[in-house]
């Protein structure tokens, strides 16, 4: 019993002792990581005066009679995500499935397709639109290029993942009924994965509204594109107004997906 004791004892220190030295390593790393970034907390308190001028002074009330010419960049901004949210889903829904575990031919080609898609959402929309404007100028196929590619390294992730977790027994079955591989992937597969398939590709979307203020920034058209105009000029309620449509959209597109996700799944 005393030997179990001490056991119990000196397990509990161990674990202390780790407690401490990891909170101790963690406070070095926030303070080193504040010098670093020049954080400090006064100059933080002596700026909230001149953000708070700038937010209601500078930006708000946005300038509503900017209203009608902000109509067509926000269309834009909603063309681009569905489009790139629709040809993304079916150029990733095919790629998958040589990328899943469950459903791909060749391990070598399994490896190069995940290694493919890794590398498209590694790379931030922003660098893709940039490389885009370099080759194509300024403009919405520009930031359609960009998300398109993002989404579908994102969804071939998404996808194969949710193929690899299918249940098996029914691809199994008809494995032993001596069906081919299309069979079992249209017979077996694909009403598994249908339901993961429209609701990533529905999140998807929801991403590429919120990415494409950023993409529009940099050049790739719509709101984002608006948003930086206006900032150049000065014109900072004509930007608030902007910011409003945008928030208006996103917030939009989570109420449509989720309920079109209810609906479906």
């Amino acid at each position: 019993m005393r030997r179990d004791h001490r056991g119990l004892r000196h397990i509990r220190e161990a674990k202390r002792n780790q407690t401490i030295l990891f909170v101790i390593l963690l406070i070095g790393l926030t303070v080193w990581s504040a010098i670093g970034t020049s954080f400090n907390p006064v100059a933080l308190w002596g700026g909230i005066g001149n953000v708070t001028r700038f937010l209601f002074v500078d930006l708000l009330p946005p300038n509503t009679s900017k209203f009608p010419g902000l109509i067509d960049p926000a269309l834009d901004t909603i063309y681009m995500s569905f489009v790139a949210m629709i040809l993304g889903s079916l150029i990733a829904g095919v790629l998958a499935l040589f990328a899943a575990a469950t459903t791909s031919p060749n391990s070598a080609l399994r490896v190069l397709i995940r290694g493919f898609s890794a590398l498209l959402r590694n790379i931030p929309v922003i660098i893709w639109t940039i490389l885009f404007v370099a080759s194509f100028g300024l403009g919405n196929l520009v930031g359609l290029l960009s998300l398109l590619l993002v989404s579908v390294g994102m969804l071939v992730r998404c996808y194969a993942d949710s193929l690899e977790e299918i249940d098996m027994g029914q691809v199994e079955a008809l494995r032993a009924t001596g069906a081919g591989y299309w069979a079992v992937l249209t017979q077996a597969v694909l009403p598994q994965f249908l339901p993961s398939f429209i609701g990533w590709s529905l999140f998807n979307l929801e991403i590429n509204v919120r990415a494409s203020t950023i993409v529009g920034m940099v050049g790739g058209g719509g709101l984002g594109f608006a948003i930086q105009s206006g900032i150049k000029l000065f014109q900072y309620k004509e930007v608030s107004m902007a910011i409003i449509l945008v928030l208006i959209i996103v917030l939009g597109t989570e109420f449509l997906t989720s309920r079109v996700r209810r609906r479906l799944i």
